[in-house]
């Protein structure tokens, strides 16, 4: 049965390499959203493991795999969607993918998403991070059909991309999931008016975990996790620290906001 009006909640932490406490935390925030009433939970990028590049092939888990196994069953005990951010996904190559897990309210993987866009930048002062040394990217666009609507799965430097965004709604998507470790210097400029111009040109829910605080490669993340409705307006917004924000899902004025302003019926594609 659909589901027109539902909370959704966003998990903000600071992972480490230590799957087992980074486990512990998530739960327990997804135990909270639970009790808030969240039908779905979205947990930020690299959420189950987060340590030096080099050590990352070796933290790489297989898609189902051990922390599959508590995830899915931490989803049926609760009775939620529950989006795991990021994990990385052995490849049985030298590289990882970076990959985005969704489970059903019975604990059932019903859909991945391997991060597109791999982040190589060289800010100058700022923050320096190739991806593509320890990673692999992706290469399909995923959306996946749930009673609490469709949910199209990005990860973090996709937002830059807004052509994944426009293919992600013209594949159905509702709500749009982008779990984060956003860095500071690029988030203090561009995250929030990245996230907003998504959902408004997409006319779409977007839910964005991020990290918060320095990770043990020394990169410090923006936080700020949001939650921003059909019209672009922020709902809810996560404060300097570890938590979890809630905010509701309204499908019938996401409709609403669709039909008013019926720009995704005026989209000409270039042949």
């Amino acid at each position: 049965m659909s589901v027109r009006q539902y909370v959704a909640a966003a998990v903000q932490v600071c992972a480490c390499s230590d799957k087992a406490a980074n486990l512990d935390k998530v739960e327990a925030f997804a135990v909270q959203a639970a009790r808030y009433g969240a039908r779905l939970v979205v947990l930020p990028e690299v959420f189950l493991w987060r340590g030096p590049r080099p050590e990352e092939r070796t933290a790489a888990e297989p898609i189902p795999g051990p922390s599959c196994h508590r995830l899915g069953e931490l989803a049926r005990q609760l009775n939620v969607h529950l989006l795991a951010g990021s994990i990385l996904e052995e490849s049985g190559a030298s590289r990882v993918f970076n990959t985005s897990v969704l489970f059903d309210a019975r604990g059932q993987i019903v859909a991945r998403y391997r991060k597109i866009h791999l982040f190589d930048v060289d800010i100058p002062q700022h923050v320096t991070i190739r991806e593509s040394d320890t990673r692999l990217g992706g290469d399909t666009v995923v959306t996946a059909p749930t009673e609490l609507g469709v949910i199209g799965m990005s990860v973090c430097y996709d937002l830059r991309f807004p052509e994944l965004y426009r293919q992600l709604t013209l594949s159905g998507a509702e709500i749009i999931a982008v779990p984060s470790a956003f860095t500071f210097p690029t988030g203090a400029a561009h995250w929030e008016l990245l996230l907003r111009a998504r959902a408004i040109e997409n006319q779409a829910y977007v839910i964005a975990p991020d990290q918060i605080g320095r990770s043990p490669s020394g990169v410090l993340d923006y936080g700020n996790s949001m939650i921003i409705d059909p019209w672009g307006t922020p709902t809810a917004r996560a404060a300097d620290r570890e938590t979890v924000i809630c905010a509701e899902i309204d499908r019938d004025y996401q409709d609403r906001v669709r039909r008013e302003l019926p720009c995704l019926g005026h989209v000409k594609l270039a042949r």
